[in-house]
């Protein structure tokens, strides 16, 4: 397995039906060793234990990573629990304020760039000592496929930062072996979009889906990537 006794902290792996979800699984099915983090403590044991039910080993630790002292605990279990880690997926966020520039508030703005953004630094900031003493390790965040659009000024900022991050990660990260990519999906085929927005078969027919994503991290994760770093990979299924 390409991911045997690899160490992965998979951020954002919450909800049934999710992208980091998928991941997780995808991850555990390569034979890496899990720590899955998302804020509610039932959410995340589940996803744990999900993972333990097919043979997987996953370490769940509840977490606001928008918190240093929380994304410091989150890398220190990691670290006694396994000694390692090789692989970081940023997952934590999502767009969660869709309105006009009018009415995004202060709050608005923090909270989106806070859990998008904020949660991606701190926790590859956390990471980057660890990789660079072991030898070399992944880091592999969520930006987001096509244009900015309207009513989504906080999201398309954090999501843009998201880029510039990833190729300041893999640039610091080249002379110690550490490597850093982007994922950035277009609509993907999770419950909640799926539930929210009603699409027409057809319509979903064309969505990335989330196992798609989780084939794109796990490629990135492996060895298999070895010459890839600093680049976003947009997965978009058939929205071109």
């Amino acid at each position: 397995m390409p991911l045997q006794d690899k160490v992965a902290i998979v951020t954002g792996v919450s909800n049934d039906g999710q992208v980091g979800q998928a991941v997780a699984q995808r991850l555990a099915k390569e034979g890496a060793k899990l720590v899955l983090v998302a804020r509610n403590p039932e959410h995340v044991q589940a996803r744990a234990s999900e993972i333990t039910a097919l043979g997987g080993e996953a370490l769940a630790v509840p977490a606001d990573l928008t918190k240093e002292e929380d994304v410091n605990n989150v890398i220190r279990r990691a670290l006694d629990r396994f000694g390692r880690v090789d692989i970081l997926v940023n997952l934590a966020g999502g767009l969660t304020k869709y309105k006009g520039i009018e009415e995004h508030t202060l709050e608005d703005w923090q909270s989106e760039v806070g859990n998008n953004l904020l949660t991606a630094f701190l926790c590859s900031r956390a990471v980057f000592g660890p990789m660079k003493q072991q030898g070399g390790g992944r880091i592999i965040n969520f930006a987001r496929a096509g244009d900015p659009q309207a009513k989504m000024a906080a999201y398309n900022c954090a999501k843009a930062g998201i880029v510039a991050l990833t190729r300041t990660l893999a640039l610091e990260g080249r002379k110690h072996n550490i490597a850093a990519n982007a994922v950035a999906p277009g609509l993907v085929d999770t419950k909640s979009n799926t539930e929210s927005m009603s699409p027409k078969p057809e319509d979903l027919a064309r969505w990335p889906t989330r196992q798609e994503i989780a084939e794109v991290v796990a490629f990135l994760a492996s060895d298999a990537a070895s010459g890839v770093s600093g680049q976003v990979l947009p997965v978009q299924g058939k929205m071109l």
